[in-house]
């Protein structure tokens, strides 16, 4: 007999987990417009250390599509690819989170940064452990 917690899919919990880290980047967003200037900041064209283009924000927008498009894939994509696909951005947005932190001071986005890399080191190790059926070609396969 399989107890509840093991009959959720891993596609469905790795889903579930881009969409906490999803839900972490737009509230440490938003809270950070609370700190004194953070709105000032923003209408003068600045994004923490780099001044707001077309440039900074196409890498902004990408950085921030791929984890919610990762909602979406991580249910969809073959298990194979999908495992793949983890783990490599598992890395690479641990490593985001990372850097994201460099020099930072205020205690409530160092919290969101530590429970971000929480979330997308949780990622690698469910992709990591995930050993999917060889030769199963549902969307939906486990």
């Amino acid at each position: 007999m399989q107890r509840e917690d093991e009959q959720v899919s891993v596609k469905v919990r790795l889903a579930g987990a881009w969409a906490a880290l999803v839900s972490l980047y737009i509230y440490a967003d938003f809270l950070y417009l609370y700190r004194p200037g953070g709105i000032e900041e923003v209408a003068q064209g600045a994004m923490g250390p780099f001044d707001v283009s077309q440039f900074t924000l196409l890498i902004a927008s990408v950085i921030v599509i791929i984890p919610a498009l990762m909602i979406v894939l991580s249910l969809l994509v073959r298990a194979g690819i999908n495992r793949s696909m983890n783990l490599v951005l598992a890395v690479v947005y641990t490593l985001i989170n990372i850097i994201n932190l460099i020099g930072e001071t205020w205690a409530f986005y160092l919290l969101f940064g530590v429970a971000e890399i929480a979330v997308t080191l949780l990622i690698f190790f469910m992709a990591w452990r995930w050993r999917p059926q060889i030769g199963s070609r549902s969307a939906l396969d486990a």
